[in-house]
């Protein structure tokens, strides 16, 4: 009777031995190697998993840089402090990067532009731009203010101020997630120290950005002939900076007509 008991339990606790020790081989014979400079790497990011650096995530993107396959630069949540760091982790000498920012591309506020009906639908910009004219606003390139972008932006970084998006300086890691939910393409990435920037995106000839915005570029080409360092070009009926050769002297700004130039 007590055999009956003895046997099957020798037996389970037999197989339980031979399974655990096939399932040790196999964890040390399968194991995947870590590199340990991937764990160090992800403590120094954010780890806000924002796709800036142009990896799905945090652990993704430390371990393409263990791996030398990205740059330690790459994380532009991060910033230089980051990049120093993550670079002595890896070992090797860092050099300086300039820091960036975003730059909404419009001044289209209510007492620049009109509207041309009452948008009464979802809360996003995208959906807005699929419209009549692309949104209610008489520009068709104007920022649709429905704040696609700050609801995005990890950072707080981003505001609807007088029906248009405008970006912090202080807080923007120039992340580049704003980028992909704006339908007007209005944001792009900038040097940080830059103080002139072209506040429009219109390509209508000037008779049409007078009709539709007060602060809309008419491609006069005033800007681009006061600048002595030839930082402004004019193409497609608008006005655009080189950053690197802009010494923010301006005089641009004294000439245009329609204060399309700011500073900010």
């Amino acid at each position: 009777m007590i055999e009956n008991i003895l046997y099957p339990i020798l037996a389970i606790s037999g197989l339980s031995l031979i399974f655990g020790a096939l399932l040790g081989f196999s964890s040390k014979k399968f194991a995947v190697h870590v590199d340990p400079k991937v764990k160090d790497i992800v403590n120094i990011l954010p780890g806000v998993n924002c796709g800036g650096c142009g990896f799905p995530g945090c652990s993704i993107f430390a371990e393409a840089v263990a791996k030398e396959e990205a740059s330690y630069k790459g994380c532009p949540a991060g910033g230089a402090t980051a990049a120093f760091k993550i670079a002595e982790t890896m070992g090797i000498n860092a050099t300086a990067s300039s820091r960036k920012t975003a730059l909404i591309k419009c001044h289209g506020i209510d007492s620049n532009v009109k509207r041309n009906y009452a948008y009464d639908g979802p809360k996003s910009c995208i959906a807005a731009s699929q419209l009549a004219a692309g949104g209610n606003k008489s520009c068709t390139y104007s920022c649709i203010g429905l704040a696609s972008c700050k609801n995005i932006c990890p950072f707080d970084a981003i505001k609807i101020i007088d029906s248009i998006a405008v970006v912090d300086k202080n807080k923007c890691t120039a992340c580049g997630k704003c980028i992909s939910v704006c339908p007007k393409k209005l944001i792009e990435i900038v040097p940080f120290d830059s103080k002139v920037h072209i506040l429009c995106n219109s390509r209508d000839k000037a008779r049409a950005v007078k009709i539709n915005c007060r602060a809309g570029c008419i491609g006069c080409t005033l800007c681009q002939k006061a600048c002595a360092d030839e930082a402004i070009t004019i193409a497609d009926n608008i006005a655009s900076i080189d950053y690197k050769k802009c010494t923010s002297c301006m005089k641009c700004i004294n000439v245009c007509p329609s204060r399309a130039i700011n500073v900010i």
